[in-house]
C-alpha cells in the first residue's frame, strides 16, 4: 500500500463527490509533470488524502488505476488543462472535523520528503504540487489526526477494478483473429448477460433465485465466476450464470452476497448496513440447491469474490 496528498483547490467540489481524481496527461505545453505521472502509480487500495484551502476535509482509496480519460465536467475550472487526461476512481471518506496540516506541522516536518513534499517546512502547501507520494509515517499522523475510521488494510469495492479489466478483456476478444466474428460477438455479448450466455442460463433457471421475478426483460444472468476471469467456454458456459434482478446482480457481482452450495445466502460484513432491508430482501435465507456444475464455480465466487 502507498499514500498519496492530492491538491483539489480548484477540484474538490467536483472530484470528491463524484468519487474521482483526474489529471491532465502532460503540461499545457505537452512537457511532462511528476505530478501527473504519479497518477499511473496509483494501484486499487492505495490511501488518498485531499488537500484543500489549507485544509483535509477527506481521505479516499483509490479503487481502480488510473485509466485515460477526457477533461471532466468541471464548469469554469481547469480552462487551462489539456482534455487528454487521467482518472482515477476514488472511494472518498468526509471527515467530520477537517483538519488542518499546518497546526501540527511540528509532528509532520520530520516526515517530509526532500523531493516533490506536498508541504513546506513552514506547513504551507507547495505551489505546483498535484498528486505527490507522502510515507506512511507522515500518513500515520494524518490518519491519527483526523480520527477517520478508513479500514486501510480492508477490501474494496472492486467493481471499477472489474470493469477495467473486462474492457481490457474485451479489446483483446475485438481483436483476436482465431475465432469468427459471431463467436466475437456472443462472447461480447456474454460480458453483459445477453446473447447465448442468457440462453444457457434461462435452461438452469428461468426466475431470480432472489426475488422470485421471472420476466426476461427484467432479469440479468449474472456471471458467477467474473467474466473477466474466464475461458471462452466459461464466458459462454449455463452453469456460470444464475438469473438475477438488477439489484441482486449488483450485491453479487460485487461480492457483498454469495451462495452455500445449498443455496445458503452469505452476507459479507462489508455490506453497508440496512441494504438487505432497504432492497426488500431482509427475510433472504435461502435460495434452493445449486447444480454441482454451478457448485464448482460458486467455490470459486466465494473465494475469489465475496468479500469475507
Amino acid at each position: 500500500m502507498r499514500y498519496w496528498w492530492v491538491n483539489q483547490n480548484q477540484t474538490y467540489k467536483h472530484e470528491v463527490p463524484g468519487g474521482f481524481v483526474w489529471s491532465p496527461k502532460a503540461n499545457r505545453n505537452g512537457r511532462r509533470n511528476q505530478f501527473y505521472d504519479n497518477m499511473r502509480e496509483v494501484e486499487p487500495g492505495d490511501v488518498i488524502f485531499s488537500f484543500a484551502d489549507t485544509f483535509i476535509p477527506a481521505i479516499g482509496r483509490a479503487v481502480a488505476p488510473a485509466q485515460p480519460s477526457q477533461k471532466p465536467d468541471f464548469g469554469p475550472v481547469g480552462d487551462q488543462w489539456s482534455d487528454d487526461g487521467w482518472l482515477i476512481p476514488v472511494e472518498f471518506t468526509p471527515i467530520s472535523t477537517p483538519i488542518r496540516p499546518k497546526d501540527f506541522i511540528d509532528e509532520l516536518r520530520p516526515h517530509l520528503a526532500s523531493k516533490y513534499s506536498p508541504l513546506q517546512p513552514n506547513g504551507n502547501g507547495n505551489q505546483g504540487v498535484y498528486l505527490a507520494e507522502v510515507s506512511e509515517a507522515f500518513a500515520e499522523v494524518l490518519l491519527r489526526k483526523a480520527g477517520v475510521d478508513i479500514d486501510v488494510d480492508g477490501p474494496i469495492d472492486s467493481g471499477a477494478a472489474e470493469e477495467q479489466a473486462s474492457n481490457q478483456v474485451q479489446s483483446a476478444i475485438e481483436g483476436r483473429t482465431d475465432i469468427g466474428p459471431t463467436q466475437k460477438l456472443q462472447l461480447v455479448l456474454s460480458r453483459r448477460g445477453q446473447g447465448v450466455f442468457k440462453a444457457n442460463v434461462r435452461m438452469n433457471g428461468k426466475t431470480c433465485r432472489c426475488t422470485g421475478v421471472s420476466h426476461p426483460s427484467l432479469l440479468v444472468a449474472s456471471h458467477i465466476k467474473p467474466w473477466s476471469k474466464c475461458s471462452d467456454k466459461e464466458k459462454l458456459d449455463g452453469c456460470n450464470g444464475i438469473m438475477l434482478s438488477p439489484h441482486v446482480d449488483r450485491l453479487f457481482d460485487r461480492g457483498f452476497i454469495s451462495f452455500e452450495d445449498d443455496g445458503g445466502l452469505k452476507v459479507s460484513s462489508k455490506l453497508p448496513p440496512g441494504t438487505l432491508e432497504q432492497w426488500g430482501l431482509q427475510s433472504l435465507d435461502n435460495v434452493g440447491p445449486f447444480s454441482p456444475e454451478q457448485a464448482t464455480y460458486l467455490k470459486y465466487h466465494r473465494i475469489h469474490v465475496f468479500k469475507n
